[in-house]
């Protein structure tokens, strides 16, 4: 019998011997390190029904941590010194004030400190900017501006009219002799035809993509994406929150998708946070370390904002987002307001969001009428009885589609940035929020959500019973996706 004749008779032995190899050392992997015990049985029968194709997938998708602990460090130990703020006498004040009228504020504060080892930084200006319209002329206006060096992170880049404006900023940057920085997202920069990567690099600007999506890299990392927003200029001004660069945000363009959105100017002493994010991960994309001057200059105080950022990923700092949330939400003494464009929270946050309504607090969710990803919409349609039961709210705003992500307390603290209230975002992308303690900088907020929820649209318990028995068990079977989603 030949070696092929062998093969021929035993491959299918052969195939088995390899599932159950590579299926046993697969569930080892899972049950030392899935957290969730639903997720682990999810994806261990998957596994062991899907001879061979379970593994794959679990290779692709189900392995989410990165490792870039030894990169934080190295670069958190070149700039630590400027996060240790010497308080004023008015601004010690401030605090004793602030505990006296929100006590459990302080409670937040102090979990902040512990997930991030970062400190709430005084001193802050931060300016909401409603959607590209108010945004990019701002971003672009402080890139015209730039004279030392630019940082910019985005998810999304496209190439059409709003990027090819960023990118014509950015190539008069680079002509008067300004240092500019580029990380885009891997998935992110082919949202469009011509890759905004590719366009920068050929301009003699460097850029770099997160994660590229192909082979090896894609088979381990192909679920992990970097969905920050971030841009510094001169280490003094930034800009984050929810707005991709694409012509969809810009209204006043007429796209054909248009997509509101909210997005925030920052100055003070929280921007080195914010240039400390983007030199991590840059150094992790490119193996260039971003230190010292320009990038990280002396910052002044500016304004009345006591800030701080919260990194999140599946790296060191994962969960620290879901945590800070947890966190928000038992100190909320009044009223939450959720303003959020994909909601489908795990089950801890359903839990937090009901006790906190049955506190008494009034709690409110504001979701698009009309999403863009219409699974969402219809999983989020079958999770909303589990709020509305208990005391929560949910209101659907008016088109064009909203991508704000807000959360605001009492009237007094903010969390703002790129984080959505999903699986994908708390779990698996790499996302950047900023904690703000002002009530001022929170009214303006509150502000904001009362012109969204003017012509917003309550749901309500009747009318989700109302719904017809295909309808409900569409909504249902897109539930089931939500790990996914």
């Amino acid at each position: 019998m030949t070696a092929w004749e062998f093969l021929g008779s035993f491959w299918p032995l052969l195939l088995g011997l390899l599932d159950l190899v590579l299926s046993t050392g697969a569930t080892i992997h899972i049950v030392l390190r899935k957290r969730d015990s639903r997720a682990a049985i999810g994806w261990a029968g998957l596994v062991w029904l899907t001879p061979l194709l379970g593994v794959i997938l679990y290779v692709c998708f189900g392995v989410n941590r990165i490792q870039r602990k030894a990169t934080s460090l190295k670069f958190r130990e070149l700039w630590s010194g400027a996060d240790r703020p010497q308080f004023t006498p008015e601004e010690l004040e401030r605090v004793d004030r602030l505990a006296a009228e929100h006590p459990n504020l302080m409670g937040l504060a102090t979990v902040g400190h512990r997930l991030t080892q970062r400190h709430v930084l005084p001193g802050n200006r931060i300016e909401p900017l409603v959607d590209g319209d108010e945004a990019y002329p701002a971003m672009i206006e402080a890139i015209d501006g730039a004279e030392r060096c630019v940082a910019l992170l985005s998810y999304i880049f496209d190439s059409d009219r709003a990027g090819d404006a960023f990118f014509e900023a950015l190539v008069r940057a680079r002509d008067r002799g300004v240092e500019i920085r580029v990380l885009i997202d891997g998935v992110g920069s082919r949202y469009s035809k011509v890759n905004m990567v590719d366009r920068l690099q050929s301009a003699g600007i460097s850029a770099a993509a997160f994660l590229p999506t192909r082979a090896p890299r894609m088979f381990k990392y192909a679920n992990l994406r970097n969905h920050r927003k971030i841009l510094v200029v001169d280490g003094r001004i930034a800009f984050t929150g929810g707005t991709n660069i694409r012509e969809g945000h810009w209204l006043s363009l007429k796209p054909d998708s248009p997509v509101q959105c909210v997005h925030f100017r920052i100055e003070g002493p929280v921007v080195a946070q914010l240039q400390e994010v983007f030199a991590v991960d840059w150094a992790f994309a490119s193996g260039e370390s971003l230190a010292g001057d320009p990038w990280f200059p002396a910052l002044e105080r500016c304004g009345p904002v006591w800030a701080r950022g919260v990194p999140d990923g599946p790296d060191e700092d994962f969960e620290k987002m879901s945590d800070t949330m947890l966190a928000a939400l038992s100190a909320a003494d009044s009223r939450v307001r959720v303003v959020t464009p994909y909601f489908l929270p795990d089950a801890a946050l359903i839990r937090a969001l009901n006790v906190t309504a049955m506190r008494g607090v009034d709690v409110r969710v504001y979701l698009p009428r009309e999403n863009n990803i219409v699974l969402v919409q219809w999983a989020a349609a079958a999770m909303a009885g589990q709020l509305l039961e208990k005391g929560c709210r949910i209101f659907l705003t008016r088109p064009p589609f909203d991508h704000t992500k807000l959360l605001v307390v009492d009237g007094v603290w903010a969390l703002i940035g790129s984080t959505n209230w999903d699986p994908r975002s708390l779990r698996l992308n790499f996302e950047f929020n900023v904690e703000c303690y002002d009530d001022a900088f929170a009214g303006r907020l509150d502000e904001l959500i009362d012109g969204k929820a003017e012509n917003a649209r309550e749901v309500t318990l009747e009318q989700l019973d109302e719904r017809s028995f295909p309808v409900q068990l569409r909504d249902g079977l897109a539930r089931l996706l939500t790990p996914y989603l």
